[in-house]
This record gives structure tokens, C-alpha cells and sequence, in this order.
């Protein structure tokens, strides 16, 4: 195993898994791109993406382990009073870990089905070019529905006020509910203990999508975050909280398959690992404060211009177009 070609999978796992741009679909594209079709087919291969995610999963704990201490603390509050309500859990915490725990279900029971029958995508770099470049319109399309909804949002406010003898600016007419007060907002930027146990059921089954190389985990519950109302920071956080458990799950079933291949191997991919891991805290540490005002239009962006270029690339070797 080359330690320049780990290193590089590591940044590329670590800034990639949480950006909404699928770290999958680029670690199965940048080797096809680079000729490391010997890598793609390796053992190993598999095992060491799934260290890498382990990585990330370990700096998303340390970035958020004030959320999950306060999650514990309230799970442990509700289970003990037996319900929910705000005189036992004044923050929701217990109710917002509850909906973590529905919201992972369904993505760790259909990888634990699915996974063995997917595994055989992550040697085929035209199909990830593709699914990369899917992500990126479902992400536009998100956006603009998001915005439509939100902006239908802020009209209604806004007649409200009127009759109420307030005028709004354009400022929050634009931002659909952004400006409004507390509770005047039906729609944009609810609290996560505000979902109700089917959606959070519903976002953790669109973060089973990611197990096609090319769709971004983040990005998929950010998109089914933001269409039940959600504002991008509180669907960024709902996400990454989501992807804890499933990361660490699959680590540590995809780990001892790396016992047998080597030392050296062991080594690499543990020091991966580990630069994996910085690379991933640095990019929640940016993107939970890029969602407090920005949007997924960027990286969509990107996924359509990457993926299609892509595409082209590996359709015109498969058909001989391209020496």
C-alpha cells in the first residue's frame, strides 16, 4: 500500500464525507482518474476507506461532544421520568436524542442488507461520476424548493403583519421567516425536538442513499432536513449527528479485516485514520458556521460540473474514445 496514495485518500475522506459532496464517490473517482485500478480491486481497499470514515467519525465526536453529553444527559432524564415534557427535559435534549436514535435505524439496517450487494459499485468509476452528478441536482433542486416554500412562508407572515398594522422589509420577506419572530414562522428554521419520530425516520432513510458511491450523506439529510423545515445549520447538525453511529458502526465491523493484511498496512491505514480525522474537524468547524448564512448551491454546483466531467472521461475510455 503506496503512503503518498493513502495520505492523499485521507484528505480527501476527511474534508470530502462531510462536505456535501459524497467523500465515496471521490475516493472511487480520484483513483480511476489517477490509473490506481489496482487499489480500487485491492482487499484492502474497502477496509481502509472504512478506517478513513472512522477518522471522521472520531473528530465529529470531538467537535460535538458537548451535544452528546447534553443528548445523554436527557435521554437519561426521559427515560427515568418516563415521557417526554418540558418540565423533565426543559431543552428537548431527551427527545432530540430519541430522534437521532429512530433517525440511524434505518440507514444501519438497510447497509447491514444492502451493503455486500453495493460493494461491487465502488470498482466502477463511470457510475459514481454519475450518482456524483445526481447529488449535485437533487441539491439544486432542494435549494430552490427550499426557497419557493420559505418565500410563500414570508408573504403569508407578511399579510399577517400588515393587518396587524407591522411592516416588513424585503429583507425578510426574501429570507421566508429568517427575521420573523419566535413561533410566527410555521415552516423555515425549526428546532430538531420539533420533528416528529416518522421524519427522523425518514431523514435516517435518505442517509442510506450514501451507500451509492457518488451521494453525499450530508447532503441527502440536509435535503430531507431542509423539506420539513429545518434551517440549513440545524439540518447540517441533525446530519452530522446522524453519521456518528453509522461511521463508527462500520468501522469497527470493516477494521479487523485490515489484522491480516500486514504491519505496515495496519500502520498506514491507522495514520490515515488520524489525518483523516483533522482534516474532518476542520471541515464541520467551517461548515457548521458556513450554514449559519450560506447555502448548498456551491457544492451542487460542483457536483454537476465534476461528475459530468467525469462521466465524459470515463465513457469515452470504456468506449475507446479517449487513449
Amino acid at each position: 500500500m503506496d503512503p503518498v496514495r493513502v495520505i492523499l485518500l485521507a484528505l480527501l475522506q476527511g474534508i470530502a464525507e462531510l462536505f456535501p459532496v459524497s467523500s465515496l464517490g471521490h475516493t472511487v473517482i480520484i483513483p480511476g482518474l489517477l490509473g490506481w485500478g489496482d487499489l480500487l480491486r485491492s482487499d484492502t481497499f474497502l477496509p481502509l476507506v472504512v478506517t478513513l470514515h472512522l477518522g471522521t467519525a472520531l473528530a465529529l465526536l470531538t467537535f460535538f461532544w458537548r451535544d452528546w453529553v447534553n443528548l445523554l444527559r436527557g435521554g437519561v432524564k426521559v427515560l427515568i421520568a418516563g415521557r417526554f415534557s418540558r418540565d423533565v427535559d426543559p431543552q428537548g435534549y431527551g427527545r432530540q436524542l430519541a430522534l437521532v436514535v429512530v433517525g440511524t435505524l434505518p440507514a444501519g439496517l438497510i447497509g447491514v442488507l444492502l451493503q455486500k450487494k453495493l460493494e461491487s459499485l465502488f470498482g466502477a468509476p463511470v457510475l459514481a461520476a454519475a450518482f456524483l452528478c445526481m447529488n449535485g441536482a437533487v441539491l439544486l433542486a432542494a435549494e430552490r424548493l427550499t426557497r419557493r416554500q420559505r418565500y410563500a412562508s414570508g408573504q403569508a407572515f407578511a399579510q399577517d403583519a400588515k393587518r396587524a398594522g407591522v411592516t416588513l422589509g424585503a429583507t425578510a420577506l426574501q429570507g421566508g421567516g429568517r427575521d420573523m419572530p419566535y413561533g410566527q414562522d410555521s415552516h423555515a428554521d425549526r428546532s430538531l425536538d420539533e420533528m416528529s419520530f416518522v421524519q427522523a425516520a425518514l431523514i435516517g432513510a435518505a442517509q442510506a442513499l450514501a451507500l451509492l458511491p457518488g451521494i453525499s450523506r450530508s447532503g441527502v439529510t440536509m435535503v430531507a432536513g431542509l423539506s420539513i423545515g429545518l434551517s440549513h445549520e440545524s439540518a447540517a447538525r441533525f446530519s452530522f449527528l446522524l453519521a456518528t453511529p453509522i461511521i463508527l458502526a462500520a468501522g469497527l465491523l470493516e477494521i479487523p479485516k485490515l489484522f491480516s493484511s500486514g504491519t505496515q498496512t495496519l500502520v498506514l491505514a491507522g495514520a490515515g485514520g488520524v489525518i483523516a480525522g483533522v482534516a474532518a474537524y476542520l471541515s464541520v468547524r467551517f461548515l457548521m458556521r458556513y450554514f449559519e448564512t450560506k447555502s448548498l448551491d456551491p457544492f451542487a454546483y460542483y457536483c454537476v460540473v465534476a461528475g459530468l466531467l467525469a462521466f465524459l472521461y470515463f465513457a469515452g475510455k470504456t468506449f475507446h474514445l479517449i487513449p
